[in-house]
């Protein structure tokens, strides 16, 4: 099998290409070993939405389901049950990526729980868990990035664990982030831990911010706003791409942790799928190319770079002053960013409840049907 030229030079010009998307049907069938040796796929994502969407279809989780109904298992315990496997499964699959990335890369993410969102303690004491049931160290363990996540970050990074910070929308909470990432390592050299064994990125979504900002263009109507659709998303994660330099590309800070291991955490393109039939299908993938990160795509995103993507290197770097214009001109013609980035963070967290909600409800009877 040989790479798929488009993937193999957007991995070479230093973007992890990683699915987000996982079922038991892919790694029964092979797909995913397929993916790394003919799509550069080099880590996999996963959220509540994927796994409410992988449990309700098909038949390849009946078998365990039922064993599991047999064992007189709750519902919550099964849902843990069947997720964590896969993702351990993944894990196997990608252990020869992570070993030949020094652990940079072969990894697969695993969310705590949506409905913990707004709990420290518990969002803590589930990582924690999640980590113990996984036992693969190419895991990582999916944080919101909401206020109360923060500390949570800071945390579960202070025990050693990598973590996979997700629904971030914001430069502001981006910055955030980094600096509960970094609190972490220090805690966690305080303690002992080996720094460079941990792992982090953050998972700054994209698509969703061209949606929503562009619903409030149209309503707004002048030419200046209509000019300026399908602008904002891409300007926001080159900004947040700026801020991750300023932090750990000569930032004093991470220079101490660096030179006792700690590795950088890397931006996170997520939300790549293009949602706006008017703009190209590859937009949030050859304009966001740029070393030490990571795009993490669904499937047709994924195959639509493979056929016409056109990676021409670097896309980011330098790029700050232009995408700054961008926003200046947003805050001009009327967008409120703040009430943008809040309500996004809402909707973010709301539907990843709902699904797991769906999820609880489908794998309950389907529990009950067996009993």
């Amino acid at each position: 099998m040989t790479q798929n030229p488009n993937l193999a030079a957007l991995s070479q010009a230093g973007v992890s290409v990683w699915l987000d998307d996982l079922s038991r049907e892919r790694l029964q069938s092979g797909n995913l070993a397929d993916l790394v040796a003919t799509r550069s796929v080099v880590g996999v994502t996963t959220n509540p939405s994927i796994f409410q969407a992988a449990l309700t279809s098909g038949t390849a989780y009946d078998a365990q389901v039922g064993e599991l109904a047999a064992a007189g298992a709750d519902v919550d315990t099964t849902i843990r049950t069947v997720t964590t496997d896969d993702v351990r499964e993944a894990c196997d699959v990608l252990a020869p990526v992570f070993t030949a990335s020094d652990g940079v890369d072969g990894r697969v993410s695993i969310e705590v729980d949506p409905r913990l969102a707004h709990d420290t303690a518990k969002t803590v004491s589930q990582a924690v868990e999640l980590w113990k049931i996984v036992d693969r160290p190419n895991l990582l363990i999916k944080i919101p990035a909401t206020l109360a996540g923060l500390p949570a970050i800071t945390a579960v990074i202070a025990e050693g664990i990598s973590v996979n910070v997700t629904l971030i929308f914001s430069v502001e909470r981006h910055r955030a982030v980094m600096d509960a990432y970094l609190a972490g390592l220090e805690a966690a050299r305080a303690a002992g831990h080996d720094l460079s064994g941990i792992h982090s990125v953050a998972s700054f979504f994209v698509s969703r911010v061209d949606t929503e900002i562009d619903k409030r263009l149209e309503a707004i109507g002048t030419d200046v706003a209509l000019d300026t659709r399908g602008e904002a998303g891409v300007a926001n994660a080159r900004l947040a791409y700026a801020a991750y330099q300023e932090v750990f590309e000569g930032g004093t800070r991470f220079e101490a942790l660096a030179a006792a291991g700690a590795r950088v955490q890397r931006p996170l393109w997520a939300s790549t799928g293009v949602k706006n039939p008017d703009y190209p299908d590859t937009l949030y993938v050859t304009e966001l190319v740029a070393p030490n990160t990571v795009n993490t795509m669904p499937d047709k995103t994924l195959e639509a770079v493979a056929d016409h993507g056109e990676i021409t290197g670097d896309t980011i770097t330098g790029t700050a002053e232009t995408a700054q214009i961008v926003f200046d001109k947003l805050a001009t013609v009327g967008i409120d960013l703040p009430d943008v980035f809040r309500l996004l963070e809402d909707e973010g967290v709301d539907k990843f409840e709902k699904s797991w909600q769906e999820l609880i409800d489908a794998v309950s009877g389907q529990l009950d049907a067996r009993r």
